[in-house]
C-alpha cells in the first residue's frame, strides 16, 4: 500500500506539473510583456503557420525528442507526457483566458506566470519520470561534447531566442524577467515538492551542485541554473 501511495503521488506531481507548466506558458503569453526562448520560437511558429501555439510546442517537443535517438538518451514517461500534457494545457488556458489591457494587469499576469512555471517545474521534476525533451537534449549534447552544463544551455536558448525572434516571436523584459527568477524559484520549489526516497533502489535524487539545480534520475536528469 505504501509503494501504491507513493507511485499515486509521483503520478500527481508529474501530471499536475506539466498541467501548470502549459498553464504558466499562458499566462506569460497573455501578459505579452516576452516569453521564455523556448515559447519566443513557439510563439515565431505559431504567427508564420497559423498553428496554435500550444501544438506548436507539442510538435517542437517532438522533434526534440527524435534529437534524442543520436544522443543515446533515454525517454521516460514524464518525457512523452511532457510533450503533450504542456502544450494541450497551453492552449486550454489560453482559450479561457481573454487578452488584457492594460499593464495593470499584464504586470501581474508575468508575475504569475514565473511564479507557477517555478511551482509546475518542482512538482513536474520531483516526480522522477525523466525529463522533458529540451532539457534531454542539453544533457544528452552536454555528455557527448564534454561541454559544461551552463554552456550546452546559453548556446541551445541563445540559438532558440535568436530564432524565435527573427520569426517574430515575443521578445521583451518577460524574457529577462524568466531568464533571471527562475532559477532561484525553481530551485526552492525543487526543495519544496521534493519526495522522500523510498529506498537504496530509488537513485533519483535532486541536489544543489555547482551553481545549478540537478534533477537526476533513472530516465535521465533536468537541469536549472540557480
Amino acid at each position: 500500500m505504501e509503494g501504491q501511495s507513493r507511485t499515486a503521488r509521483r503520478l500527481l506531481h508529474l501530471y499536475a506539473g506539466l498541467a501548470l507548466y502549459g498553464a504558466s506558458a499562458a499566462l506569460q503569453v497573455r501578459a505579452a510583456l516576452g516569453l521564455d526562448p523556448w515559447d519566443v520560437l513557439h510563439q515565431g511558429i505559431s504567427r508564420h503557420t497559423g498553428v496554435s501555439i500550444g501544438l506548436v510546442s507539442v510538435g517542437v517537443g517532438a522533434l526534440v525528442l527524435l534529437l534524442w535517438w543520436p544522443l543515446r538518451q533515454r525517454p521516460g514517461l514524464g518525457t512523452v507526457s511532457n510533450v503533450f500534457v504542456v502544450g494541450l494545457s497551453m492552449d486550454a488556458t489560453l482559450a479561457l483566458l481573454p487578452q488584457p489591457d492594460g499593464l495593470g494587469v499584464r504586470i501581474p499576469l508575468l508575475v504569475a506566470g514565473v511564479l507557477l512555471n517555478a511551482v509546475a517545474t518542482g512538482l513536474y521534476i520531483t516526480a522522477r519520470y525523466g525529463p522533458g525533451p529540451r532539457d534531454g537534449l542539453m544533457t544528452g549534447l552536454h555528455r557527448r561534447t564534454g561541454r559544461s552544463i551552463r554552456l550546452v544551455r546559453t548556446a541551445i536558448e541563445v540559438t532558440v531566442l535568436a530564432v524565435g525572434f527573427a520569426l517574430g516571436g515575443g521578445v521583451g523584459v518577460g524574457t529577462v524577467v524568466y531568464a533571471v527568477s527562475i532559477g532561484p524559484l525553481a530551485q526552492f520549489f525543487l526543495r519544496l515538492f521534493e519526495l522522500p526516497r523510498s529506498g537504496p533502489q530509488d537513485d533519483s535524487v535532486v541536489v544543489a551542485r555547482g551553481g545549478q539545480s540537478v534533477a537526476d534520475t533513472a530516465e535521465g536528469r533536468a537541469i536549472l541554473p540557480e
